[in-house]
């Protein structure tokens, strides 16, 4: 590592990295909420769509020619960008039982994941798998139910089955109101604040507007919550807040890191609702990286030493070239360009005079 990097600055690098992917189902939205997060980070001015119509932007993380064709992700994309003084590493992995493969090699390389729940459909068979893989390597689980602008079970449903069908305790950081036609916003849990959104803009580059209200009352008087579906929506969720500060779990970020407590946030991903809400609280509570096992010891993030493994190999991204590139996560140190290191496995010294910062296809040394 330079030495012009003091002790401190180190641990402020390590405690501003977040790395972390998003599993779920197939179709629960992964892509749509992975483009919605680079828009809220500054790195996209529009959001693309899946299936994109002509004239529309496509996704930025979907890039292979197949996964637009067929609106699925067929590869793991790995992204970073910088939200807030954090930089974050977002790695959209493919939910489609076929290329799973890809999805578990890159889970062991994170440090906490995103898991997508369809609102109408709840926990489904490929959720479920993903799940118990990241229990398994003792993964901190961020929990956002998607899709709550379409006709979804009761969100008291939805956290009952997540319960019970994953095994896995969960403290809602917002709760809904209404969902299909009488979605509204969302409620914040912690701050206690009734945050409202904008629904005539949402998708492209708009980032939805919120209007925060400090009770019910205050918005019953707006002329979008006098119909008589949003009246009994908003008598619902005061029911359902109610019940939910009796039976509901505590908010406790030591639970949540050692992966026994999951967070879960309410929204809509192609509409914006919910997903900066998301972010902020995910940078704020998300495990930093941490110290790594092998079969010789122990590594920590603060050792001087560059130390990183290959968890994912891509061949074949540039058709113009016969190409095969090692995605490493750094496990500790710091990596330079045209330095020699150890390699374990043909152990010897290389030399890496080209590596590689992605941005889904686009490539920068």
């Amino acid at each position: 590592m330079n030495d012009s990097l003091s002790p401190k600055n180190v641990t402020q690098e390590i405690q501003r990295r977040k790395t972390f992917a998003i599993i779920s189902h197939p179709d629960a939205g992964k892509t749509t909420i992975t483009e919605k997060l680079l828009l809220y980070g500054g790195v996209l001015r529009e959001a693309g769509t899946v299936k994109a119509k002509a004239g529309k932007k496509h996704v930025t993380s979907d890039w292979m020619e197949l996964e637009r064709k067929r609106g699925i992700s067929v590869t793991t994309t790995a992204i970073q960008f910088e939200h807030k003084g954090f930089c974050i590493n977002l790695l959209d992995t493919p939910g489609h039982k076929d290329f799973s493969e890809d999805t578990y090699r890159t889970l062991m390389a994170v440090d906490s994941a995103v898991m997508l729940i369809d609102g109408a459909k709840g926990v489904e068979e490929q959720t479920k798998k993903l799940f118990q893989v990241c229990r398994k390597a003792g993964i901190p689980i961020f929990t956002f139910v998607n899709k709550m602008d379409r006709e979804s079970k009761n969100p008291i449903q939805l956290i009952d089955e997540i319960e019970s069908v994953l095994g896995i305790k969960c403290t809602p950081v917002n709760w809904p109101i209404g969902s299909g036609q009488s979605f509204r916003g969302v409620y914040d849990v912690l701050k206690k604040e009734l945050h409202v959104f904008d629904s005539q803009g949402g998708s492209g580059g708009q980032q939805v507007q919120t209007h925060v209200y400090e009770s019910i009352d205050d918005m019953r008087s707006l002329p979008n919550f006098q119909s008589a579906f949003v009246v009994d929506a908003l008598d619902n969720f005061k029911n359902e807040l109610e019940l939910l500060s009796i039976a509901g779990s505590s908010f406790d970020t030591q639970l949540i890191s050692e992966g026994e407590l999951s967070p879960v946030f309410f929204g809509s991903a192609v509409n914006n609702f919910g997903i900066r809400e998301l972010l902020d609280c995910f940078i704020q509570i998300a495990p930093t990286p941490l110290s790594r096992e092998t079969d010789v010891r122990v590594i920590k993030p603060e050792e001087n030493k560059f130390t990183g493994f290959v968890f994912k190999i891509h061949a074949n991204m540039d058709a113009r070239h016969r190409d095969r590139l090692a995605f490493v996560r750094v496990c500790s140190g710091k990596f330079e360009r045209n330095t020699n290191y150890y390699h374990s496995r043909l152990d010897k010294q290389l030399k890496f005079s080209n590596p590689t910062a992605f941005m889904a296809q686009e490539k920068t040394i």
